[in-house]
């Protein structure tokens, strides 16, 4: 081994804290960077590759073929940057019933194509094949629907009543429809006076919204006005494929950045902290022939050892990390594996080690340019002018001498105090973020929830039974006699109903759920982004993703389809609820009695009088509702979030790893400056000083750099949180009330406040220990 490789080995060897200290801030940094590096590649490859590989429309079109005729829509292929388009295909919303199976049926989009497609919108058979006659159908793996090869499907509610027969099964990536049959089977499926047309284009320039909608209004233009009746953009399907891994981004992004910046601040106040420790070894090493950038590639090699050790340890936690949130991506395409590009880990890899080296070799640089005569001729102890006035202030407080000692202590060491009070800063914003996002993801779960309710009877469940021979079809209950029990059940204060019944919205492939209220609901848990809640018949509330995805606003009107008849109402309200992915609707039941007139899937909410014993409320009214086969049950309905989970766990592992380093920034500092100080121990200790009052010292001189670092963490923690939780919110569709964004109280922040002086505390434990145990002899000896 080189004379250099001695040196740099030895100095990893003595220096054990630094050491380690540099270790687990890289470790941090590279875990906290892979896993967010390798979910922004992970989030929009599938969807890219599928995207590419089947030629996607841009943009899809819905036309009411009573407005428009196929001709006039075959001419809008030619409009301004228009690259390709497929159609005018036959399009019409059916109400499917799987023969053998019952339980509610759910509306569905069926296109009539003659063949998958190639150039725009190529449908990727899964299995089976297309249909290639009348009486069969392909379904949409994404559709409502199971699908399974052979399966017979009626349509019991079309005057023909054909029924078809499974053979394939496929997959438009951009969802263009819920089923494909032949063209010559689209007569049987439309009802008269129904149907339209779907048009798919592809466009030069569909980069973003303002391209797709300048494309919308190209080959709309030449048409007569209102034949189009919906569109959808790629972008809206391309953000709902990646919204399970989106919401993790920004909050990774943060810690990700937190973790890099601390690393560069660590690795520099260690080397720094090294080379004026250090001087007069420097000094030996250069008068024994160590060029002056020998000397600084050692103190850089003793940064990057451990540092390369921190980075292998980081990639591998990052891995074990991103398992649980490729695992929910990889259910999005159903056919893929996903796994961290190794290109990432190699990028990340990369970026920390170098940055690592730059930031030592900057901090090293010092060691370099000393010459060999005053490196030799200095200590190690700090400068006898530094913190003087400090330690005349603190003597001057009615404090034990200990503690005015250690007071004043900083003072001696500004860049050091500086250094690790900075540690202590990142500590303390990283558990300030953690506490606000714990709270915020709890808001948005009560949102998710709607569980304000003290008492809830739910739906009963469907019949989902064969209905052959020997099967007797279960008796609807009757939602209505549930009201009426709970009505008159003792304790009763405020309570409403709701059902759930499955529409279509033109543009719109699949099926939404509406939710129908009987009673007032505005208490119970569902919370208003922006606009007001239902008021009367006719109006309704919908989500933040239902806005986008159609591209209605506070005050249109919508229609539902795939009713007995079409349903119109005016949006009022926006509401925030990231169920089913937003795609759902809020209404008077009153608004559907008319076209869906069976509401008998009725969960049921109560509040009860202030005072009344919920357990006994809940035994009371089971026994009025146990003839009619539901169960009531204390609190809200069930709506547990495995990405919350996932969410919460990742945020705790990773602010205590950060909360660990900047612990461990802390120990490195005051073992420092404690073996700075040891013959100033060894001179108290003779003159009285107990191990108690060593330990007290050294604490002390931790207290202001804690709760100033506490203090200004909390506030950057806030805004930290402030930027994180509505970035998460944007990148699943969701614009965020007030109420989940502020969620720190007076009450919390002052305990936050003080989480940078236990965070100091924790640092500096080690080494009073140290100094309290130390002999007086040995520390009288130590120069």
């Amino acid at each position: 081994m080189s004379a250099l490789g001695k040196v740099v080995r030895s100095g990893v060897g003595r220096r054990r804290v630094q050491t380690l200290v540099i270790g687990l801030a890289t470790m941090m940094a590279v875990a906290a960077s892979v896993l967010g590096g390798s979910l922004l590649v992970v989030s929009g490859a599938p969807f890219d590759d599928a995207f590419a590989r089947q030629h996607g429309a841009h943009l899809s079109v819905q036309f009411d073929a009573g407005k428009v005729s196929a001709g006039q829509l075959s001419k809008s292929k030619d409009a301004e940057g228009v690259s390709g388009a497929a159609g005018p295909f036959r399009t019409a919303t059916v109400t499917p019933r799987p023969e053998g199976v019952g339980g509610p049926a759910w509306p569905m989009t069926v296109v009539g194509r003659g063949d998958p497609g190639r150039d725009v919108d190529e449908v990727a058979l899964l299995d089976g094949r297309w249909p290639t006659h009348s009486g069969e159908i392909v379904l949409s793996a994404d559709s409502s629907l199971f699908p399974t090869m052979g399966m017979k499907i009626a349509f019991s509610d079309l005057p023909a009543g054909p029924t078809l027969t499974v053979v394939g099964v496929a997959r438009s990536v951009t969802q263009t429809a819920d089923a494909w049959v032949v063209p010559s089977q689209m007569p049987a499926l439309t009802a008269p006076g129904s149907g339209g047309y779907q048009m798919l284009y592809r466009f030069t320039d569909a980069g973003n919204a303002a391209q797709i909608t300048a494309g919308g209004k190209a080959v709309t233009q030449s048409l007569p006005p209102g034949a189009a009746v919906g569109e959808q953009s790629w972008l809206t399907v391309k953000k709902t494929a990646e919204r399970d891994t989106a919401v993790y981004v920004p909050f990774l992004i943060a810690f990700g950045a937190l973790g890099l910046v601390m690393s560069v601040l660590i690795v520099g106040n260690v080397v720094a902290s090294a080379v004026g420790s250090g001087t007069r070894r420097i000094g030996i090493l250069k008068a024994v022939g160590f060029t002056p950038a020998q000397v600084v590639r050692a103190y850089v090699g003793q940064a990057l050892i451990p540092a390369t050790v921190g980075t292998a340890l980081g990639v591998l936690a990052g891995h074990l990390l991103a398992v649980p949130v490729l695992a929910e991506t990889e259910e999005v395409y159903g056919t893929s594996s996903l796994a961290i590009a190794p290109w990432v880990d190699l990028a990340v890899i990369a970026g920390v080690l170098g940055l690592v080296a730059a930031t030592a070799w900057a901090s090293a640089w010092r060691a370099g340019r000393l010459r060999t005569v005053d490196a030799l001729a200095v200590g190690r102890s700090a400068s006898a002018g530094h913190g003087r006035w400090a330690a005349r202030l603190a003597g001057e407080l009615p404090l034990p001498q200990p503690v005015a000692l250690g007071l004043a202590r900083p003072f001696a060491r500004p860049a050091r105090a500086l250094a690790m009070g900075t540690a202590v800063l990142f500590g303390a914003v990283a558990v300030t973020f953690t506490v606000g996002m714990g709270a915020s993801l709890d808001q948005v779960m009560k949102a998710r929830a709607h569980d304000a309710a003290d008492v809830t009877v739910p739906a009963p469940l469907p019949d989902f039974g064969t209905q052959g021979a020997g099967h007797e079809k279960q008796p609807r209950t009757d939602p209505a006699a549930v009201a009426a029990a709970i009505k008159a059940a003792a304790g009763t204060g405020k309570y409403y109903s709701t059902a759930t019944v499955r529409a279509t919205v033109a543009g719109l492939t699949g099926t939404i759920d509406v939710n129908a209220f009987t009673g007032d609901a505005s208490w119970g848990g569902y919370t208003m982004v922006s606009g007001r809640w239902i008021q009367r018949p006719g109006e309704a509330v919908v989500p933040t993703p239902f806005l986008a995805a159609t591209g209605a606003r506070i005050g249109d009107a919508i229609t539902l389809n795939g009713l007995a008849e079409p349903v119109t109402v005016r949006i009022v309200g926006e509401v925030l609820d990231p169920r089913n992915d937003g795609m759902q609707v809020f209404a008077d039941a009153s608004t559907l009695t008319a076209a869906h007139p069976d509401l008998t899937e009725t969960s049921h909410h109560i509040a009860v009088v202030p005072g009344t014993d919920v357990t006994g409320y809940v035994d009371a009214l089971n026994k009025d509702l146990a003839p009619l086969e539901v169960t009531a049950r204390a609190g809200g309905l069930d709506a547990g979030s495995d990405m919350v989970v996932t969410l919460n766990a990742l945020s705790a592992i990773l602010t205590l790893m950060l909360v660990a380093v900047a612990a461990l920034g802390v120990l490195n500092g005051v073992l420092l400056d404690t073996r700075e100080r040891v013959r100033e121990l060894g001179v108290h200790k003779p003159l009285g000083m107990t191990p108690r009052q060593t330990i007290a010292m050294v604490l002390t001189s931790v207290v202001v750099t804690g709760l100033v670092a506490g203090g200004l963490g909390v506030p950057l923690g806030v805004a930290l949180h402030g930027w994180v939780i509505p970035a998460m919110g944007e990148s699943v569709g969701l614009r965020l009330p007030g109420s989940v964004i502020t969620v720190y109280h007076a009450a919390e922040l002052l305990p936050l406040a003080l989480g940078g002086l236990l965070i100091a505390t924790l640092g500096a434990l080690l080494p009073a220990g140290w100094a309290a145990r130390a002999r007086t002899a040995t520390a009288l000896r130590t120069e």
